[in-house]
């Protein structure tokens, strides 16, 4: 159970007794909902986590019903400005909205993009969000990525959602047209960091993040394949590092990309269509989870966008060739 000193915003809960013999970084999740635990870990390393009055190792074991209290700090201003932008609503209650981002839509401000993002929209749309961290925004979309995204209109959906990212507990899947043919499905478990050499790209590094990702080949055009794919970990560009990384790296995708790859007496739809097409040929088809106050599982699927679908039809006059 967790108490609050609204005077001096201070948590004060207990380490549940079904928790004996864990670690301490991992229980703390329980104590303080909605935190998630990377949150409550660095707030455990910036001092503002005690048990009794001394700071606790996150590696300690415990025993079951030790006290702990948290100094929560106080928010800074979010600065992003309202701004009335078309949003694509899918579904939206009091806690969450899930919503259908068009590509080229950055998701929130920053270099390059003080407006015109998500943010800016969902701020205008749900004035309540500027209360919370990041607009109530707990995942992203690369911004020429398409598809759905989940957005938190409360504290309390916010903290949950996080929580149930961290454990790998939403239904994340995509579409993708990639450049080659990869024989069957399979799963992709190599760990995303910085690029060693190029600090705007991601890499699969030793150094990195854990990172999974299944796919499976829905159909194959002579030279692409379109791909679904399940995200089992949340990197950032994963699915578009991982595929490069196997050697099939995205259509359109002009930072991990290669040239565009032209099948050889292609037509010249086919041509026009692979040239022409100006961003990764990337959508998040579906988003899944439980609800996080009436617990109903929830699943939502967008359909193929017009750009990746006239791009696959124009591949497709080659369906009665073999991909080798």
């Amino acid at each position: 159970m967790t108490t609050s000193d609204e005077s001096n915003d201070v948590l004060v809960g207990a380490i549940p007794e079904s928790a004996s013999g864990s670690r301490l970084d991992k229980v703390m999740p329980s104590v303080f909902p909605p935190y998630s635990r990377s949150q409550l870990q660095v707030w455990l390393k910036q001092g503002r986590i005690l048990m009794g009055d001394s700071i606790p190792s996150p590696r300690l074991i415990v025993s079951g019903g030790e006290v702990l209290s948290l100094v929560v700090p106080e928010l800074p201003s979010l600065k992003w400005a309202p701004e009335d932008l078309h949003l694509s609503i899918e579904y939206e209650d009091a806690d969450l909205v899930v919503i259908n981002k068009p590509a080229g839509l950055v998701v929130h401000p920053g270099a390059g993009n003080g407006s015109g993002t998500l943010a800016n929209a969902i701020l205008y749309r749900y004035p309540n969000t500027a209360s919370l961290p990041r607009a109530g925004i707990v995942h992203r979309l690369d911004k020429d990525t398409s598809g759905l995204i989940v957005v938190a209109l409360s504290e309390r959906a916010r903290g949950y959602l996080i929580q149930t990212l961290e454990r790998r507990e939403v239904v994340r899947e995509y579409l993708a047209v990639v450049n080659g043919c990869p024989i069957s499905g399979g799963n992709i478990d190599a760990p995303i960091g910085r690029h060693p050499r190029d600090r705007i790209k991601m890499a699969v590094t030793e150094t990195g993040k854990s990172a999974e990702t299944q796919y499976r080949v829905l159909k194959r055009f002579r030279s692409h394949s379109l791909l679904g794919l399940k995200l089992k970990s949340g990197r950032t560009h994963q699915i578009r590092v991982h595929m490069t990384h196997l050697g099939f790296p995205l259509v359109g995708d002009s930072l991990y990309g290669s040239r565009v790859r032209i099948p050889s007496q292609a037509t010249d739809r086919v041509i026009d269509a692979l040239r022409k097409f100006g961003r990764q040929a990337l959508h998040a088809t579906q988003l899944g989870f439980d609800h996080p106050v009436s617990g109903e599982s929830l699943l939502w699927t967008s359909p193929m966008p017009a750009d990746i679908d006239l791009l696959t039809k124009a591949l497709s006059e080659d369906a009665d060739q073999t991909c080798f």
